[in-house]
């Protein structure tokens, strides 16, 4: 064995059993997997601690504007619910809000009844609907736009989006925005006559 091949075997040795520098190499593999970890469970935290206050701000807003009078003060109301919300939001976070009032439970979520004559599934082809709503075309929900009258439910929905707190949606193949949904049903308070749901019949173009 030459003297540079008995040199080069004693060096591999000394590699071998040299461990400094090790616990470095570890953490190069573990960290990235750790810190994406971390991370994740502080965006989640953050996501159900807004979810928390979101939906708790929508009940007592929701209680707020179901009272007579509450129509009257319904932008003092909406403003007091996003300041609420944006208390633990990041700058640069949307909040919408939509009312649509309905005349009973049971029109909620429901598309205007039509005669599917074709089959289609579809309000089509010149087939008629009750017009429930009274805008003067079928809609996929029954609903009017804001707090309808005296004895209405009112589906209240607030829809929050925001960019992560942290940058991993990249490592972990998440959305850039976080969006937040919630939504909550209310009857109006009998404070007066209820309008009552449309029936005038009409026909889909």
């Amino acid at each position: 064995m030459t003297k540079r091949n008995a040199h080069t075997c004693r060096l591999l040795r000394q590699l071998r059993r040299d461990t400094s520098g090790v616990t470095l190499v570890e953490f190069a593999f573990v960290g990235p997997v750790l810190i994406l970890m971390i991370m994740g469970l502080f965006d989640i935290a953050h996501s159900q601690y807004t979810l928390s206050v979101l939906q708790g701000s929508m009940q007592k807003a929701g209680r707020d504007l179901t009272v007579e009078g509450g129509a009257v003060n319904q932008t003092t109301i909406d403003t007091f619910f996003s300041n609420q919300v944006k208390a633990v939001m990041p700058n640069g976070a949307t909040i919408t809000i939509q009312k649509e009032a309905f005349s009973d439970f049971n029109d909620v979520g429901q598309a205007e009844d039509f005669t599917d004559t074709n089959g289609d599934g579809i309000c089509n082809a010149n087939e008629p609907y009750i017009d429930t709503n009274n805008n003067g075309s079928w809609s996929a929900s029954k609903g009017r736009t804001g707090l309808g009258s005296a004895r209405d439910a009112v589906l209240y929905t607030a829809t929050v989006s925001y960019s992560r707190l942290f940058p991993m949606q990249g490592l972990a193949g998440l959305p850039s925005t976080v969006i937040l949904k919630a939504s909550s049903v209310l009857r109006n308070q009998p404070y007066g006559v209820q309008a009552g749901k449309g029936t005038t019949r009409r026909n889909c173009p």
